[in-house]
């Protein structure tokens, strides 16, 4: 038997080590201040695990991390149902599906910064066409003002950037099906629901895997939408982890706790994102058998 060659391996090792170097010295230089009180070059002292009790009791902290697993959570219940519709209704032969791909990614070449400013127009009571037409109807609402309105207008921004790349992942494991299963499927004469439930939805776990890790870090690790559309506001109604930490370290300059909420903020997004990856892989695994 040929043994196999993995010299090609070499031809990216140059671009992992760069990855590894740019990621592990912001890594331990967090690191370092999550340990230390420093107040100068040569002024710093070794405080050891003082702020990390500091950040886990913070009841602020607590309220922003229940806001994030919120946030998340809606995120994901909306966006994955509604992008696997939106692709099945997708056309699959023809001229039109460059037309609607095209159409369909163009809120994911938005800059995220500029998505908030789209958004506070677009809703503003007095010129926006979304807020001018809800107060017109006679329902009041002002996302600057009322935090279910602040939250609903975050919702629907968030599912209008996001909603098209669950859209393209769940449209690109459509067209990975052969067209012998639909055959198959229509010679035993099996409904819409079954050939869903039995050809299109397991061969779309893979995607589907991917869409659900990316959304899920992403919406916990938002910031510039909700920054810019509320600045997390009002009051602290929006405030996520990631607004919490900028004000921790921008706003109060306290360098100390913002790293040590810095580290169990990355190490919150790898748990559940390793969580969700091992019950995906899990319920595959249990269909197969």
């Amino acid at each position: 038997m040929k043994p196999e060659n993995n010299r090609a391996w070499f031809l990216v090792l140059p671009v992992l080590i760069l990855v590894a170097f740019s990621a592990i010295i912001p890594l331990m230089t967090v690191v370092n201040y999550s340990v230390q009180d420093i107040f100068g070059p040569n002024e710093r002292f070794w405080v050891g695990t003082e702020w990390f009790s500091e950040v886990l009791t913070d009841k602020r902290l607590h309220e922003a991390l229940w806001r994030q697993f919120l946030f998340s959570g809606l995120v994901l219940l909306i966006e994955i149902p509604l992008g696997v519709l939106i692709a099945l209704a997708m056309p699959k032969k023809g001229w039109t599906v460059s037309l609607v791909l095209v159409l369909i990614a163009l809120p994911l070449l938005i800059p995220w910064n500029v998505i908030g400013t789209i958004w506070i127009i677009f809703t503003r009571p007095d010129i926006g066409l979304f807020g001018a037409a809800i107060n017109s109807a006679g329902i009041p609402f002002d996302h600057t003002a009322n935090p279910f309105d602040a939250w609903v207008t975050l919702m629907l921004m968030e599912v209008w950037h996001w909603t098209p790349l669950v859209a393209l992942l769940a449209y690109a494991g459509l067209k990975s099906i052969p067209d012998a299963y639909y055959q198959a499927a229509k010679i035993d004469g099996a409904s819409a629901w079954s050939v869903f439930r039995y050809i299109q939805l397991p061969k779309m776990r893979g995607v589907l895997t991917i869409a659900i890790l990316l959304r899920f870090m992403d919406s916990f690790l938002i910031y510039a939408e909700p920054f810019v559309l509320t600045g997390g506001g009002p009051g602290n109604s929006t405030t996520f982890l990631s607004i919490y930490l900028v004000k921790l370290a921008v706003g109060q300059f306290d360098l100390g706790p913002a790293a040590a909420l810095s580290i169990i903020y990355f190490l919150i997004v790898l748990l559940f994102s390793w969580l969700f990856y091992q019950a995906l892989q899990n319920v595959g695994t249990g269909d197969k058998a």
